[in-house]
Parts: C-alpha cells; structure tokens; sequence
C-alpha cells in the first residue's frame, strides 16, 4: 500500500494555500502591448542632448547630477520617463524622445504614470503610487518645476503620418493588426497543446500515485 499524507484542518489548507502562488501564465494575446509599443517606438525619433542642455535641464529641475532624483516624487531616480506619452490609444501622440520630453523618474512613478497626463496623475487620488497617494510632501513645488521645465523646451507633436504619407502609415499599422491576428491563432494553436500535455501529465501522475509497490 501506499503510504497516504496525514490529512491537513482546513485552517491550516487556507494558509498554505495563501502561502503559495503560481507564477502568472504569459500568454501571446496579454503581449499585446509590448508588441505595440515595439511598432511606434521603432519610428520614434530619438535626439540626443548635448551636455549643455542636460546642465540646463537640471538646473531647471534643480538636481544635482550625482544625487539624481524623481522629479515627480524625489525618490532616487533609477531612469529618465517621458513626461508627454509616446503612445495613446495604441498609436503615436507625436512627441519623441528628446530632452524636453524626458525627465528623471524612478521606477514606481514611471510604472504607476504609464501614458497618463502627467500633472492630472500627479494629483490623482485613485492612482495607484502616484505622488498624491504617497503623501509626497513638496507635491505641488514639484508640479511648479516641471510646468517651468515644459515652459522650457515646449514641444509639439509631430505629424507622422504627413511626413511619410497616407498610404505608408496605414500599410505600417496593417502589418500591426496582422502580427496581432497571428498571434492570436497562435494562442488558440497553443491553448489545444496545453491542455493536450497537461491532460497527458495528469493521467501520467495517477497511474504513479495508484501503483502498489512489489
């Protein structure tokens, strides 16, 4: 006979149970966006700053280039956010990588702004880490730097589309939606394997656990 595990109180099955948690299951379909921002920021143009203007950025900004921090927060800056989106709505906004549009961040800010407005998140009492639900304490001295930053390089959207043509943008967004139609039947492809495997593995489990051992 096999030996069977001692049973476990149902107290004791709900801790264990929230003790673990399976890894979340990266499927094609939830790469969606990644896939999209591949696609706009491959045309975006990306303009280098001289050093004279990372100097003037930061004395707009008021940071010390070895102490640098979130201008959004004033944690330590880990990266360099774009303060207007680069993609809304799965298309480009028009503005590009260039120092007027780009000021330090750290992670969680950058995470929690993603493609909003970035003054209407900084005041946003439902975003999650944004700098008002974190209690930054200079909020609105940090919103007056970054409108006097903007006031600095004010920048326009470029029109894409007119620059290269009607027909060229639309045949660029189509191979879009058709990388997204593939990967779709991709997914429903891989779902019928998976299961195929998993019931495989499972049946393959209980004939090991109902063996008696000789």
């Amino acid at each position: 006979m096999s030996d069977a595990p001692n049973p476990i109180d149902k107290v004791r099955e709900k801790l264990l149970q929230s003790a673990f948690r399976m890894p979340s299951v990266q499927t094609m379909v939830s790469r969606k966006s990644s896939i999209t921002n591949a696609f706009v920021n491959a045309i975006i143009p990306v303009v280098p700053p001289t050093a004279h203007e990372i100097e003037e950025a930061l004395r707009i900004l008021a940071m010390d280039p070895e102490n640098l921090r979130c201008a959004y927060c004033g944690d330590r800056s880990t990266e360099w956010d774009h303060l207007r989106p680069l993609v809304k709505n799965r298309r480009p906004t028009g503005f590009i990588s260039e120092i007027g549009n780009l000021v330090p961040s750290c992670g969680k800010c950058n995470q929690s702004k993603r493609n909003e407005d970035w003054e209407t998140w900084m005041r946003s009492p439902t975003a999650t880490l944004s700098p008002f639900c974190r209690g930054v304490p200079d909020l609105e001295h940090r919103i007056q730097r970054l409108r006097a930053y903007q006031r600095w390089r004010p920048t326009e959207p470029v029109n894409f589309e007119q620059i290269v043509g009607t027909a060229a943008w639309r045949a660029y967004w189509q191979r879009l939606q058709a990388v997204d139609e593939m990967l779709a039947q991709c997914q429903l492809a891989a779902t019928d394997l998976a299961k195929t495997i998993a019931a495989a593995r499972h049946a393959s489990t209980r004939t090991d656990t109902t063996t008696t051992p000789q």
